[in-house]
């Protein structure tokens, strides 16, 4: 896939601000800190399409991005929020919750994990209600240049071996660099074949 448009539509502080129209939704989600405007910013090719920062979890909307005017790339707050106050983290939940349990156009919600970290709870618990939402995700493995080859496959297999506690079938991994764009053409390619099934 070739991205040649990609722009801010809108942000929302509720699933029923959400743009209209049934345009198929990838929405990425992940724990504070773990890279997610920088995978966004290095999958569409554009630098500054999602804030980035030093300071954890600056993404407080659900934003809205239409790519190529054919589908949309959606950047959720982040889970886990460490320094909000319990409202603030009660108000971000139902607002996640909201979006991808009553958003009709997600398509798929791309879950962030650091490829660095051995298999963090609040991870496998978001996971776990996705799937017990009936939720269509893929686990997307970010920093993995921080890592040797073997330290790669070593930490992708403890995270599936940690799924399947649980999981009788893994749903798709891809392992990304924000900084070697490795896993674009994976995830776009993945993109693609969705979109194109959705037409047949």
């Amino acid at each position: 896939m070739v991205i040649k448009t990609a722009t801010f539509v809108k942000s929302s502080a509720q699933c029923s601000q959400c743009p209209e129209g049934n345009l198929p939704e990838y929405a990425f989600i992940g724990r504070s800190n773990v890279g997610k405007s920088s995978l966004i910013n290095m999958l569409t090719g554009f630098s500054k399409l999602a804030m980035t920062s030093g300071k954890p979890g600056k993404t407080q909307l659900i934003n809205h991005f239409i790519i190529n005017n054919s589908w949309y790339l959606v950047d959720l707050p982040g889970y886990g929020f460490a320094q909000r106050n319990k409202a603030q983290r009660l108000a971000f939940r139902n607002m996640i919750e909201q979006y991808v349990t009553a958003r009709e156009q997600l398509t798929n919600l791309f879950i962030l994990v650091d490829s660095r970290l051995e298999p963090q709870a609040i991870d496998l618990e978001f996971i776990q209600q996705m799937g017990e939402w009936g939720i269509p995700f893929s686990i997307v493995m970010t920093k993995t240049d921080k890592l040797s080859q073997l330290k790669l496959e070593e930490s992708a297999e403890r995270f599936r071996q940690k799924l399947l506690e649980s999981w009788e079938e893994l749903p798709p991994f891809f392992y990304t660099s924000s900084t070697t764009k490795k896993g674009r053409e994976e995830i776009l390619q993945y993109i693609e074949e969705i979109n194109q099934s959705l037409h047949k």
